[in-house]
């Protein structure tokens, strides 16, 4: 279902600035032509004051009303030579009350208007009887209203600059109610849709289809609970067919889910209450008559976008009624569906005993927000006014660099010289908004148009890069992994990091940004860290910071079970502690598996390893690291013996349960793009696999959905344990995983300081084993011991 409405029927698209239609261009501006005095049918003084006239302009258009001066004040009609009119109040020469507009097509608004514009409580009818009735702002539908459709269908809820966006209601001519969220127009967050037969769904939405959790229920009976991904049943969930009874305890689970939000309770919105207002919003970006660039279901009819949904949603959830069981004992079933299709169904018991405490545990992490990485900063916390500062600073570098045209980089756009530094005093300025922190601030931003285009270059929209590090949500703050003491910050949707950095890295990342934004653009695969910004901030009486964004390597529906950094040296490269857990970080010593990878998939990871160590070693960098990233299937399905499968897309969907494999199922390439999850901030070509014929592939995970596979995102694997020499194990253990991979801290040159460090740590130790060596040593080093971790299929 998709409730967006086209920006042709907006009653602001217009380029004609004394009025505004939605179909005309204007060859005139009113303010212009009432400057250059009316031409009257008979003589006025215009020193004369408040007086009644008519008068005919040079281009045509006629005025018939009061006047102060020549210019029309108070009521009048004006008639423009194209045949549109408007008839109503009128201040200092622009429409300003009540008044009426007709335009040659049969377009009617009758309302309230502001300084020429439509703005306040109004009506405006379409030709083919497309009625809206309430807000407008600066033309544009804005706030509480509703309107009915050509064919039938209607809409009541709020709107912002001329798109349905909050908690609103839409009715459908075929009697299907949608009662919910909308953004951007469309079923966007918690609601509710009633089908006409009586079926609901309550649950989550995303961009117009069920995403999330919900709860599917037929009007003759039965329900199902479970979770759904972009419009397909997809994990483990519950179905209660007609005669079960629902346990006590999970309809408590579902009234919590309520009360936490996670599923729609429509007792709590009233749409009074949400009008959404504006007053900060500002219009100077805002382009009237230009539609942004939507997928092609986006631009269809609304009547005929939901014709092709409903059948989408209906064979979905459409169970038979020959599939609901009759007897009066109805057992409830646990069913696990892969991307649509049911994979497994075993059968509950029909009574329920007292629920074990493992089971209670169980129930309380359903409902349980997951534990996100991180402190969160709040108000209180040390890093509190230094990440306002930075949200603020970030919100400003972006804003100012976004809307100059783009370019090629050029040699000015590097070094020093090419930053540029805004004082952000507490209480404001002309240039800055008055911020929330405790003192004054500096900010610095260097080498704003390269980060921009590096950020153009992954496809980091500029809006979502603020949203993501600026909005609402705080940033939380990470425990430093290493020895250098810098404080890493996450932001709320794990797609970027934020690390402080010593002035020597900054140097360094200076230095070397022309070679990097070359090596990066030429090597699409590249999986060296990806940098978008490097700032500074310095409050008035206080330290500066120094920082750069970066991609969060780890941004993946996947739980990331255990990571590794690996260097290829051997002193003190092992972890202290000694409970180990998913946030530990390991080292070369800890790590005690291979990892054997499709055979063109390891020639192409290593190729590019080279590529890029080589690119380090010619700018003088060493002690960089592989950041490696395990993920571990389900426990109970952990050993495979049986290696990566490929099924085709027709298998994937008709093959039964009992014929998926044990082991990772690869299938060919989605022909629907929206159906795969593709990793944040990548770049370059898919993986193709040999069993495939050389096709690209997707993985396919069992409860999370078909993921994107490139080099170093979502690549599967197999894990085998590798024996010490004290261990005599016959039977090594096999793993599926799930690998994510890149190569991090690039800032480190061998400077003055490491050589010392160097030949101070060869006297007391193996010059093999220190990580501190030069970096023609270091990369040969770090290549060799790459190729042991992934060595070649047996």
């Amino acid at each position: 279902m998709s409730a967006h409405i086209e920006t042709s029927d907006e009653p602001g698209n217009t380029t004609c600035s004394g009025r505004s239609g939605p179909y005309h261009e204007g060859s005139c501006n009113l303010e212009q032509i009432l400057s250059q005095g009316l031409t009257p049918s008979s003589s006025l003084d215009p020193n004369a004051g408040f007086r009644v006239g008519e008068a005919i302009l040079p281009n045509g258009d006629s005025y018939s009303g009061t006047l102060l001066g020549n210019t029309p004040e108070g009521s009048g009609k004006y008639i423009w030579s194209d045949g549109c009119i408007y008839d109503g109040e009128w201040r200092r020469g622009m429409r300003h009350g009540v008044g009426k507009t007709v335009w040659p097509d049969g377009c009617i608004y009758e309302g309230e208007y502001s300084g020429g514009y439509m703005h306040g409580t109004g009506t405006f009818i379409r030709p083919d009887n497309l009625t809206y009735k309430g807000r407008f702002k600066l033309n544009l539908k804005h706030g509480l209203g509703s309107q009915i459709y050509p064919n039938g269908d209607a809409f009541e809820g709020p709107w912002i600059q001329g798109s349905i966006e909050g908690h609103g209601k839409y009715t459908w001519c075929n009697g299907n109610v949608y009662e919910g969220n909308m953004k951007d127009g469309l079923m966007n967050g918690k609601g509710i849709l009633t089908w006409k037969n009586g079926d609901t769904y309550e649950g989550n939405w995303l961009n117009g289809i069920m995403h999330g959790y919900g709860v599917y229920t037929w009007n003759e009976g039965g329900c199902y609970v479970g979770t759904w991904t972009r419009g397909l049943k997809d994990g483990k969930g519950v179905f209660y067919p007609k005669g079960s009874i629902m346990p006590a305890t999970h309809e408590l689970s579902i009234n919590v889910l309520r009360k936490r939000g996670l599923l729609p309770d429509l007792r709590r919105h009233s749409l009074g209450s949400r009008i959404l207002h504006s007053s900060t919003v500002d219009m100077g970006n805002i382009k009237v008559g230009v539609t942004n660039d939507r997928s092609r279901l986006k631009n269809m009819p609304l009547e005929r976008r939901w014709s092709l949904e409903g059948a989408m949603i209906e064979k979905i959830v459409g169970d038979s009624e020959d599939q609901v069981p009759t007897e009066p004992i109805v057992p409830i079933l646990e069913r696990e569906y892969m991307q649509g299709v049911l994979i497994s169904e075993v059968v509950m018991s029909g009574t329920f005993p007292v629920p074990s405490k493992k089971t209670k545990r169980r129930q309380k992490k359903m409902v349980r927000d997951i534990k996100k990485p991180g402190e969160t900063i709040i108000k209180g916390h040390k890093s509190y006014d230094l990440m306002l500062s930075l949200q603020l600073g970030i919100r400003y570098t972006v804003g100012k660099i976004t809307p100059i045209q783009k370019r090629e980089v050029r040699s000015s756009d590097f070094g020093r010289r090419a930053s540029f530094w805004m004082n952000f005093p507490k209480e404001g300025s002309q240039l800055t908004p008055p911020h929330r922190a405790q003192e004054d601030f500096k900010w610095k931003d260097y080498c704003p148009m390269v980060f921009r285009n590096l950020r153009e270059m992954f496809k980091i929209d500029a809006a979502d890069y603020m949203m993501s590090i600026c909005g609402d949500a705080a940033l939380r703050e990470l425990s430093s992994p290493g020895k250098s003491g810098s404080v890493f910050f996450l932001s709320q949707d794990d797609r970027f990091m934020i690390k402080t950095l010593r002035k020597s890295e900054v140097q360094v990342l200076l230095r070397m940004l022309p070679d990097y934004y070359h090596h990066v653009k030429t090597y699409d695969n590249t999986l060296i860290t990806k940098f978008f910004g490097l700032h500074r901030v310095k409050p008035s009486s206080g330290q500066k910071f120094r920082f750069v964004v970066m991609g969060n390597m780890f941004c993946t529906e996947l739980r990331i079970h255990r990571r590794f950094d690996l260097k290829g040296s051997s002193l003190g490269r092992s972890t202290d502690k000694i409970e180990i857990d998913e946030n530990t970080t390991l080292k070369d010593l800890d790590l005690n598996y291979s990892f054997y990878l499709e055979p063109s998939w390891r020639e192409a990871l290593l190729k590019q390893i080279e590529i890029d160590s080589k690119f380090l070693e010619a700018q003088r960098i060493m002690d960089y690291s592989l950041l490696l990233g395990v993920h571990y299937r389900a426990p109970q399905h952990l050993q495979s013996h049986r290696g990566l499968a490929v099924l085709s897309e027709e298998d994937a969907q008709e093959d039964e349960a009992g014929s998926y494999p044990y082991g990772l199922v690869l299938v060919q390439r989605a022909n629907d793009e929206n159906s795969v999850v593709v990793g944040p901030h990548i770049r370059g070509s898919r993986l193709r696999a040999s069993a495939a014929g050389f096709e690209e592939v997707d993985l396919l995970l069992p409860g999370t959905a078909r993921l994107q596979i490139q080099l170093g995102v979502n690549m599967p694997a197999r894990a085998e344990h590798v024996l010490s020499e004290d261990e005599t194990q016959q039977v090594h253990d096999v793993y599926d995983v799930v690998l994510y991979l890149g190569i991090i801290d690039i800032l480190q040159d061998y400077n003055i300081s490491k050589k010392i460090e160097h030949a101070y740590k060869s006297f007391q130790f193996d010059s093999v084993s220190i990580s501190v060596v030069d970096p023609d040593f270091y990369s040969r080093r770090f290549l060799d011991f790459i190729q042991t971790i992934f060595p070649e299929n047996p």
